[in-house]
């Protein structure tokens, strides 16, 4: 048998086609679409009113995360994320998920309720005033004695 038959052979027998390198090599699943932005997050702590926020994170997770450990260090009992919100990195931003960009998030509080909770609101919108004003109409406006308590933008 000749010297340059045995590579085709050993190639057939091993299952192994002469073609391209690449038929070697396994498929990788596609990547998760990223959600892109500047992101920033509010979190509170109903049961005392305890909060943390924080913005310029270049993940979700990431905004969601900070601001749970700033409310868990400001001693919030009961913390979890209530606004997420972000900005675009770029102007032509749009990563197809349909999460809108409203660069501004705020939390208001007002008066307890009859079982010791604060009364309160957050909303995301494109502009400070625009969330103050979200927020304060979710805590219930001037007869809960609702104030804007934290505000951020991205």
């Amino acid at each position: 048998m000749s010297r340059h038959l045995w590579p085709i052979l050993i190639a057939a027998l091993v299952g192994i086609s002469s073609g391209n390198a690449a038929d070697l090599v396994t498929p990788q699943p596609e990547t998760t679409h990223e959600e892109t932005g500047i992101w920033g997050a509010i979190a509170f702590s109903p049961a005392d009113g305890r909060h943390g926020f924080f913005w310029g994170a270049d993940k979700r997770t990431e905004a969601e995360d900070a601001a749970l450990k700033h409310c868990e260090n400001a001693e919030g009992a009961a913390c979890k994320v209530v606004e997420v919100f972000r900005n675009h990195r770029h102007w032509d931003d749009d990563d197809g998920t349909g999460f809108p960009y409203e660069h501004c998030a705020a939390l208001s509080l007002g008066g307890t309720s009859p079982a010791g909770a604060p009364s309160w609101g957050t909303a995301s919108a494109t502009t400070r005033r625009e969330a103050e004003r979200n927020a304060l109409s979710l805590c219930g406006g001037e007869e809960n004695r609702c104030e804007i308590r934290e505000w951020v933008c991205t």
